[in-house]
C-alpha cells in the first residue's frame, strides 16, 4: 500500500481589533489590498467585515508549515499596525456584539445571509481548519470514519473562546455553541465508503439544496477543493506552536489510522451518540474534566489521554518530522488550553479592583500579545 503525501495546510480566520479601544474593527480597503499584494490568493476577507483569512500553502511537514503560517500572520499583523489594527486569534471576541458587525459585501457571502437568516448573523466566531493530503478517495472515506473518535480531543485542546459578548459563558468553547446551529454541521455521519458519502452529497445538489460539498461544514470532512480530510473542529489558536501542534496532531491520527489500515486493522468504530457525549464534555470543560474511554468504561483524567495519544502517534511523529509538536500537548495540558489563559487574565484585573468593561479588555490585549508572540 503506497503511503500518502500527508501534507498540511492550515487555514485560520482572525479578528480585527482596534489598538487603543480594543474592541473590534472593519478591515479597511487599503489593509486587504495590502495584504492581498504580499499574499495572493492565500489571504482573503471573511464572512464579516471585521476577520479576515489566512491559508497556508500545501506542507510536506511541520516545519515548512511553521515557516508560512509565521510568514502570513507576520505579514497580517504588519499591515494591521499601519492602520493602529492587531490581529487576535481566538474564536470569539471576549466583548463584542454580534448584533454591532455587518457581513463581507461578496455574492457568496450575501448568499449565506440570504439562505441561512437569523442563524448566520451570530456567526461572530473564527475557527481553525487543518487539511492533510490523502489522495485517495476511498482512503479519505474510510479514515474520517476512524478519526472522528479523536475530534473531541482536538477539540479539547484548542478552546479560545470562553466569553460571549463580555460574560463567562462557563464553556470552554462557546463558538461551538454558535457554529452548531447552522446546518450540516456536527460529526460527520460514518459513510462505510465513498460512494455512499458521493450519493448523500449529490442528493442534496440535486435538490438544490446545495451547489456543492463546500456548503457542508462537518467537524471532519473530504474538502471538495482539495485531495485531502479537512478537520474543522478546532477552536483558532492564539500562538503560532499551539496551532502547528494541533497540525502535527491532526497530521500524525492520519497516518496512524492508515498505518493500521496496511496491518489489515482498524480503530474501533463507536456511535456518534457516544462521541457526541465526548465532544460536549470537550465544549464545555476543555482539557479540565477529561474524556470518556469508551473501552475501559471509564472518565479519564486528561493528562492520562494525552500520555495514551503520544504513545499511540510515537511511531508516526518519528517518521513525519514533528515529535516536538506532539510532545507540547504535555504542556498544554500543564499550563492550560486559551480559554484557561483568558480566564485568568479577567480573574487577575477583577483582583486588581478593574470593572467589568477593563477586565474583558485586559483579555483582549493578552491575545493580541500573544499572538504576536514568536512573529
Amino acid at each position: 500500500m503506497a503511503e500518502p503525501e500527508f501534507s498540511i495546510g492550515i487555514e485560520e480566520e482572525y479578528l480585527l481589533v482596534d489598538l487603543d479601544s480594543l474592541a473590534l474593527s472593519e478591515a479597511p480597503e487599503a489593509l486587504m489590498e495590502a495584504c492581498v499584494a504580499d499574499l495572493g490568493e492565500q489571504v482573503s476577507p471573511e464572512f464579516l467585515q471585521c476577520q479576515i483569512e489566512i491559508g497556508t500553502r500545501p506542507c510536506p511537514d511541520i516545519a515548512s508549515a511553521r515557516e508560512d503560517l509565521k510568514r502570513l500572520r507576520a505579514t497580517v499583523a504588519r499591515h494591521a499596525r499601519r492602520h493602529n489594527l492587531a490581529p487576535i486569534a481566538a474564536s470569539c471576541h471576549p466583548f463584542a456584539d454580534w448584533k454591532s458587525q455587518h457581513h463581507t459585501d461578496k455574492d457568496r457571502y450575501n448568499d449565506l445571509r440570504r439562505d441561512l437568516a437569523g442563524v448566520v448573523q451570530r456567526l461572530l466566531i473564527c475557527g481553525m481548519h487543518v487539511h492533510v493530503g490523502l489522495g485517495d478517495d476511498q482512503l479519505r472515506a474510510d479514515l474520517m470514519r476512524q478519526a472522528s473518535y479523536f475530534l473531541p480531543h482536538l477539540l479539547a485542546l484548542s478552546t479560545s473562546s470562553p466569553f460571549w459578548q463580555g460574560q463567562d459563558t462557563g464553556l470552554a468553547s462557546y463558538r461551538i455553541s454558535i457554529f452548531d446551529n447552522l446546518p450540516r454541521t456536527g460529526l460527520p455521519p460514518q459513510f462505510t465508503n465513498w460512494q455512499d458519502f458521493e450519493r448523500s452529497v449529490q442528493a442534496l445538489v440535486d435538490l438544490g439544496v446545495i451547489e456543492d460539498a463546500s456548503k457542508i461544514w462537518w467537524d471532519l470532512r473530504p474538502s471538495a477543493r482539495f485531495p485531502t480530510l479537512e478537520t474543522r473542529i478546532m477552536d483558532v489558536q492564539p500562538r503560532l506552536e499551539d496551532a502547528l501542534m494541533l497540525a502535527a496532531l491532526n497530521q500524525c491520527l492520519l497516518r496512524m489510522l492508515w498505518r493500521l489500515r496496511r496491518l489489515n486493522q482498524r480503530w474501533r468504530i463507536y456511535e456518534n451518540f457516544l462521541i457526541s457525549e465526548n465532544r460536549w464534555r470537550a465544549q464545555r470543560y476543555g482539557i479540565t474534566e477529561g474524556l470518556i474511554d469508551f473501552g475501559a468504561a471509564a472518565i479519564q483524567p486528561f493528562p492520562q489521554l494525552v500520555e495514551e495519544l503520544i504513545g499511540l502517534l510515537w511511531e508516526d511523529a518519528q517518521a513525519l518530522g514533528c515529535l516536538p509538536e506532539v510532545e507540547r500537548t504535555r504542556m498544554v495540558v500543564e499550563s492550560g488550553t486559551s480559554a484557561s489563559r483568558q480566564r485568568a487574565v479577567r480573574r487577575a484585573a477583577e483582583d486588581a479592583g478593574r470593572d467589568g468593561d477593563a477586565q474583558m479588555r485586559a483579555v483582549v490585549s493578552h491575545l493580541v500579545e500573544e499572538f504576536h508572540d514568536g512573529l
